[in-house]
């Protein structure tokens, strides 16, 4: 009864095109972000860090910078491993290069880099769509790891080929490296993730949203009504990489500390970010977070009631995980194709209505 936008009246277009029309809405999502900032870090601990909050928050990212690319602007990419090695690799160079550098222009200017990587790879789409692109950009994240794997100046000459976080920090603060305290890596990450998804937010609210959206609809249609191609994907592209980029800076300064390409970019990093999107809801910046928060969530969740609770093995509890995914995601295609956000959606509006028929 209380779910109403009876007594939000709005005097401008201004207030018209607000991300959340209805009061409650803008309420609880302001006390969610209080508690994430004033509340959260003096609970924290480093299992919540590093199983909980800071994966999540990485993920979470890296799902909407795919979301843009696959869920809004309807091109199909399986390099998100490589592009997030892109921005490890470019984190770890400008760490190195530059000891002196502010962490968060580090992790900016490595989405950067992964942005230009990403414009380049987005180049075989102005050609070719649907399967044919999914292959190319599957090249792509074959390539990437190749690349990071075979030339020794990326890391740096070490002779087991793997880089660690050097020890950085942000207003005397830790932020990477063993020494950083778990509530600042996790506010490091929530100030990323929190501002850049408010911006994809606007973004996919305006011009360039649109665009995108009707080169996902019908592309021959959209350049038809003068929606530039070229343009609209080079920078569904480029957006995307930006924000896959400094997913991969913050998973490799923060959340893990040394990685190796192979095993820490492979292709199953870029299924399951897919995943994600898919589960959580294709076109949807609220559908990355939920995506993200459940793939990554609910392995950990099974682990702990089954393998620690109930005593299964552990193999037999990996399966099972495998078969529920992959349920989950004929499920979604067949049945939802906007996942989980679909259904929060579908939810809100039966409430505003309740008791009366929808």
């Amino acid at each position: 009864m209380f779910y109403r936008e009876s007594g939000d009246f709005k005097t401008s277009y201004i207030q018209d095109q607000q991300i959340f029309p209805i009061g409650l809405d803008r309420w609880f999502v302001a006390v969610v972000c209080v508690f994430a900032v004033l509340v959260v870090p003096f609970l924290i601990n480093d299992y919540w860090e590093k199983s909980v909050l800071v994966p999540v928050l990485v993920w979470s990212m890296a799902a909407i910078g795919l979301n843009i690319l696959t869920g809004y602007c309807g091109q199909v990419s399986l390099g998100t491993g490589g592009f997030m090695a892109v921005g490890a690799y470019a984190s770890y160079k400008l760490t190195t290069m530059f000891p002196e550098l502010n962490m968060f222009l580090v992790v900016l200017l490595s989405g950067g880099v992964t942005a230009l990587v990403g414009i380049v790879f987005g180049l075989p789409s102005l050609r070719i769509k649907g399967f044919y692109l999914a292959v190319a950009t599957l090249a792509s994240q074959f390539f990437l790891v190749w690349l990071f794997n075979k030339v020794p100046w990326f890391y740096n000459y070490s002779a087991s080929g793997q880089i660690s976080a050097p020890e950085r920090f942000v207003f005397g603060i830790a932020v990477s490296g063993p020494n950083a305290p778990p509530w600042a890596t996790y506010l490091f990450c929530l100030v990323f993730v929190v501002v850049f998804a408010f911006i994809a937010k606007n973004l996919t609210r305006g011009r360039i949203g649109r665009s995108w959206m009707a080169i996902r609809d019908m592309d021959i249609a959209a350049e038809i009504i003068g929606v530039p191609p070229l343009r609209t994907k080079l920078s569904a592209f480029a957006i995307s990489s930006f924000y896959i980029g400094i997913s991969g800076a913050l998973f490799f300064l923060v959340y893990l500390g040394a990685v190796e390409p192979t095993e820490a970019f492979g292709i199953d990093k870029s299924f399951l970010v897919l995943f994600m999107i898919i589960i959580g809801g294709l076109g949807s910046i609220l559908g990355s977070f939920i995506g993200a928060a459940f793939m990554f969530l609910m392995p950990v969740l099974f682990k702990n009631i089954m393998v620690g609770g109930l005593g299964w093995p552990t193999d037999l509890v990996a399966h099972l995980i495998f078969i529920l995914i992959g349920g989950l995601i004929m499920f979604f295609l067949i049945v939802e194709p906007h996942g989980l956000a679909q259904l929060w959606r579908v939810t809100k509006e039966k409430l505003r209505l309740w008791p009366f028929p929808h």
